[in-house]
C-alpha cells in the first residue's frame, strides 16, 4: 500500500511542458480535412504528419530532429490520387509506414534511413479491396505486418501487407465506423460507429461477441492494458462530452461514467499502460487532461492537465522507446496547430533528480513482434513483447 501511495502521488506531480520555438515543426501546410483522425503519426526516427496540397494527397516525412522552418520545397511522400486520412507507422519498422486515401486506398511505404531526400510517389505495395475512400488504419499491436483497414463501404479488411490482398475481410453491417482498437494481445477488436453503439469482435472471424447499448453515443475506444477494461470518449444525451468505462465482458452496462464539458469537438484517449495514466485531447481544444485509471472505484482519478493558446487540429504520440527517461519524460504528444502552421512538441515529465527513474519505467513494449502474420491467423494469441525499459 505504502509503495503504491507514493506511485500515485510521484504521477500527481506529472506536468506538461510544451517544446521551444526553435525545436517545432515551423510552416507546415497541415491538412484542412475535417476526419476526426490524428493526421500524425511518431516513431523515435520520424514524424509523419498529412499535409494539404493540391490535385492529390501527401503527407510530410521529417527526421525526428529536424526541427524549425521547413523549406517551402520539402519533398513529400505523394502517391495517392486523393487526400491523405490517415497515416501509421508500423510498430515494428521504424521506416515502414502505412496511409490511406479517398482513392479507395491503403498503400505500404519504405522510408530510407535517410529520410525522404526527393518526393516518394512509389509505394512499396498498394492495397487494393476497397470501393470507397478508406478512413481507419490500425497495426496490429503484436503481429508483424498485418494492418487492419475501414472505409465508406462498410468493410473492415485486414491484411499482410507482405503478401497480395486481404487475408481476411469482414462486412459490418453498421453506419460508418468511427474508431478501431485491439486488444493488448490482438485477439479482440472493439469498434464504434455512427450507430452510437461498441461492438466488440473476434477479428479472425467477424463474430460480434458484444455490443452495448445505443443510448451511450461513444466516438473513440481505447483498451485499458492489464486493467482489462474498454475506456470510450462521446457524448451524454445532453450532448454533454463524457468518458465512460467497460466491462468488454458485458457491455450491457457501463462501468463508469463521467461529464466532462459542453464542448463539440471529439475526445481523443491516450492510455500508458505502463503508469495506468489516460490522456484525454480534444479536437480543437487547447488543453491535455491527464489521470490515473484504477480497476477499482472510484476507477478514474484527475491528476492535472496542461493548457495552451492555441487549440490542436490532431495529435501524435512517441512510443515509450522514443522518451527522453533521463529527464523524467513519461509520455510526449506532437500537437498540430493549423492555425499556426505549427508541429508543437509537448512532454509530460515528472520533475526529479535527472538520472534514470526505474519506478517509473517498467519493462514496456519493444518493437519486435512477438509472432508472425501467419501464427495469429492460425489461431495464436501472444501477448506484446516487453523487453526493454521505457
Amino acid at each position: 500500500t505504502t509503495v503504491v501511495k507514493m506511485f500515485c502521488s510521484r504521477l500527481a506531480q506529472v506536468q506538461g511542458k510544451p517544446a521551444s520555438r526553435d525545436h517545432c515543426y515551423n510552416d507546415v501546410s497541415i491538412t484542412r480535412s475535417v476526419h476526426d483522425n490524428h493526421y500524425c503519426s511518431v516513431n523515435p526516427c520520424f514524424i509523419a504528419v498529412v499535409t494539404e496540397c493540391n490535385g492529390g494527397g501527401s503527407f510530410l516525412v521529417l527526421p525526428i530532429h529536424h526541427t524549425g522552418r521547413l523549406d517551402p520545397q520539402q519533398p513529400r511522400v505523394c502517391g495517392h490520387r486523393a487526400r491523405v486520412l490517415d497515416v501509421k507507422w508500423s510498430p515494428f519498422n521504424d521506416h515502414q509506414v502505412a496511409s490511406c486515401s479517398e482513392d479507395c486506398t491503403v498503400k505500404i511505404w519504405d522510408v530510407p534511413v535517410c529520410g525522404v531526400r526527393q518526393n516518394l510517389t512509389q509505394a512499396r505495395k498498394t492495397l487494393i479491396g476497397h470501393s470507397r475512400r478508406v478512413g481507419l488504419i490500425e497495426w496490429h499491436p503484436t503481429a508483424k505486418d498485418l494492418l487492419l483497414s475501414s472505409a465508406y463501404d462498410y468493410k473492415v479488411c485486414l491484411w499482410d501487407v507482405s503478401q497480395g490482398g486481404p487475408v481476411l475481410r469482414c462486412p459490418v453491417r453498421v453506419m460508418l465506423l468511427l474508431c478501431a482498437c485491439f486488444s493488448p494481445d490482438g485477439s479482440r477488436l472493439a469498434l464504434t460507429s455512427k450507430d452510437r453503439r461498441l461492438r466488440l469482435l473476434d477479428p479472425r472471424t467477424g463474430a460480434v461477441l458484444q455490443v452495448s447499448s445505443p443510448s451511450y453515443r461513444v466516438c473513440k475506444v481505447v483498451y485499458l492494458g492489464a486493467l482489462k477494461m474498454l475506456l470510450t470518449t462521446g457524448f451524454s444525451c445532453w450532448n454533454q462530452r463524457q468518458i465512460t468505462l467497460w466491462d468488454p465482458r458485458d457491455l450491457s452496462e457501463p462501468l463508469y461514467e463521467e461529464e466532462l464539458d459542453g464542448t463539440g469537438g471529439v475526445l481523443f484517449p491516450f492510455f500508458d499502460p505502463d503508469t495506468n495514466m489516460l490522456y484525454l485531447a480534444g479536437k480543437g481544444d487547447c488543453n491535455i487532461r491527464f489521470y490515473e485509471v484504477s480497476s477499482e472505484k472510484p476507477f478514474v482519478v484527475f491528476l492535472n492537465q496542461f493548457r495552451s493558446q492555441l487549440p490542436q487540429k490532431g495529435l501524435g504520440v512517441m512510443p515509450k522507446r522514443g522518451l527522453d527517461v533521463r529527464s523524467g519524460e513519461l509520455f510526449r504528444f506532437y500537437r498540430l496547430i493549423s492555425a499556426k502552421h505549427l508541429v508543437e512538441p509537448v512532454s509530460m515529465l515528472v520533475e526529479r533528480a535527472r538520472v534514470f527513474q526505474e519506478d517509473l519505467y517498467p519493462l514496456t513494449a519493444g518493437n519486435s513482434a512477438s509472432m508472425t502474420a501467419q501464427q495469429w491467423l492460425s489461431g495464436l494469441n501472444r501477448g506484446q513483447d516487453r523487453g526493454q525499459h521505457g
